[in-house]
């Protein structure tokens, strides 16, 4: 349902984000999110700069395979 809650708001030009736990409490769901193009998420304080670093490292490698 994420999956295409994200996709309908990108082909729609809507911007999406997600507020919630998972992110902070799960780097996978952070990840997962990022691969599907989500403008935002929310993140416990406690883990901001660890999965800010993250999303850069998976966006960076985004843009070395495009």
């Amino acid at each position: 349902m994420i999956r295409l809650a994200v996709e309908g708001c990108r082909r729609n030009k809507i911007h999406s984000g997600l507020c919630g736990q998972a992110p902070s409490d799960y780097p996978d769901m952070a990840a997962f999110l990022v691969e599907l193009g989500i403008d935002s998420m929310s993140l416990n304080p406690d883990t901001v700069l660890k999965t800010t670093r993250q999303v850069l490292e998976l966006e960076e490698k985004g843009k070395l395979s495009t």
